[in-house]
């Protein structure tokens, strides 16, 4: 499991203060990013190895308001992990109070810049091994 944290800014909120929906989305991606960095894989270096990862699904279970001004805690963790795809949990906490405040997944592929789906173990064994080391499946 990894963490990313961030601030909530004015502009990702409604007239209440309340961050958007939509927002939570980005967050995912956003902690997935970090994730994927502090592996020592970043999306970048998968990109100049020609390997692209596009979303196939993503669900978001809003539980409490977040609000300007607060900081949130997200908590990655890869549970799925296959030769082709793999996916991750993420759970969106108050930094300061520790209340959950959304849960969510999502599921990605592995393809080249060609659309041809990426058999990792086979084609980018180390960016496999560095999944394998990460990998927690889901209780």
């Amino acid at each position: 499991m990894r963490y990313y944290e961030r601030k909530i800014n004015y502009y990702e909120t409604d007239q209440m203060g309340i961050v958007h929906h939509s927002n939570y989305i980005r967050y995912f991606e956003e902690a997935r990013c970090s994730f994927m960095e502090q592996t020592g894989y970043p999306y970048a270096r998968l990109e100049a190895e020609d390997i692209v990862s596009p979303t196939l699904e993503v669900s978001c279970k809003y539980m409490h308001a977040v609000k300007y001004g607060d900081t949130i805690r997200i908590a990655v963790r890869m549970v799925k992990l296959s030769r082709l795809k793999c996916s991750f949990t993420y759970e969106v906490t108050d930094a300061v109070t520790g209340e959950i405040r959304a849960k969510g997944t999502s599921s990605h592929g592995f393809i080249d810049r060609n659309g041809k789906p990426v058999i990792l173990p086979k084609e980018k064994p180390e960016f496999y091994r560095t999944c394998q080391a990460e990998y927690e499946p889901e209780d």
